[in-house]
């Protein structure tokens, strides 16, 4: 296989990453990877010699990850953790470190969205050590202390947890370009609203109402910033204050219904169960059961 069809594959793939990006609908994306998916495990069948097989079984890695990724938006767990495990197989084949640590990172991170934290901790052990022989000038490492301090604050541990939101933070001291865009995103941009998370987790409403603040005054995507509107109502549940827990969860339902996104319902289902001392308010009360109607399983 020559070296000008795998480049044309590897921009297909760029623009595919492209696409889930600015699709606020990230099912849309599917049948497209789908299609591309089916092409290269066709020419994985296929003999090649090793560089050009080692740069297929990358490129079926990167695209595992991003049918991964659609699959958790739509709150298809089982499916993305699938992928994920295709993926990081063939990551291991093309020896690929940076993309081998981020397939496990992004399963890592379905449990910790399920808050099955005590899962994702081997996990993050091994992606840490794969990040570690991977490229030193990517953000690979960081990204994996990113996830890692929010798998420390889901289980209360504070002090592991702020040593690895210092870790992350070190990306920011990274020269030039630091990820690729598609399977590797990590920049350092989402530190406050991870910061803020992992503060609401830990019960520092302090520190989380600054970070979340920082964080929702910069550019967000409407699924990065309907998270941190979540986070800032779970502050107000916390406070007692049904001013916050209104503005705030009102336009975080709004997202909801604009995007369909699984990634928002499963945010506010884990607001949803603190809101129970606060519904008798008749505005808090309403907005329980929007949050009921649009999480709901389709029937059929």
């Amino acid at each position: 296989m020559d070296a000008t069809a795998l480049d044309e594959y590897t921009q297909l793939n760029s623009n595919l990453w492209r696409v889930f990006g600015l699709t606020p609908s990230k099912s849309q994306v599917l049948s497209l990877v789908r299609t591309q998916l089916d092409v290269l495990t066709d020419k994985l069948k296929q003999p090649h010699d090793e560089a050009a097989r080692q740069r297929l079984c990358s490129l079926t890695a990167d695209l595992f990850q991003l049918a991964g990724e659609i699959f958790f938006d739509g709150n298809h767990y089982t499916d993305a953790t699938h992928c994920y495990s295709l993926a990081a197989s063939a990551a291991k084949e093309a020896g690929a470190f940076d993309l081998w640590a981020c397939a496990l990172t992004r399963h890592a991170f379905v449990a910790v969205y399920e808050q099955q934290f005590p899962q994702a901790v081997p996990l993050l052990e091994l992606a840490a050590a794969l990040a570690r022989r991977g490229d030193s000038t990517l953000s690979t490492r960081y990204w994996v202390a990113a996830v890692q301090a929010e798998t420390f604050a889901g289980l209360g541990d504070q002090d592991a947890c702020q040593r690895a939101l210092d870790t992350a933070e070190q990306v920011l001291d990274l020269p030039g370009q630091v990820h690729n865009g598609g399977w590797l995103r990590f920049d350092g941009s989402r530190l406050a609203e991870e910061r803020g998370t992992c503060y609401v987790a830990l019960g520092r409403s302090d520190l989380a109402e600054t970070a979340l603040t920082k964080a929702l005054s910069g550019p967000l995507t409407v699924r990065r910033r309907a998270g941190v509107l979540t986070d800032l109502a779970l502050l107000g549940v916390q406070r007692r204050d049904p001013e916050q827990v209104v503005a705030f969860t009102a336009e975080a339902v709004e997202a909801a219904r604009q995007t369909g996104s699984g990634v928002i319902n499963r945010k506010l289902r884990g607001l949803q169960q603190y809101l129970l001392p606060l519904l008798r308010d008749r505005r808090i009360r309403r907005l329980n059961d929007d949050i009921t109607a649009l999480t709901r399983p389709a029937s059929g």
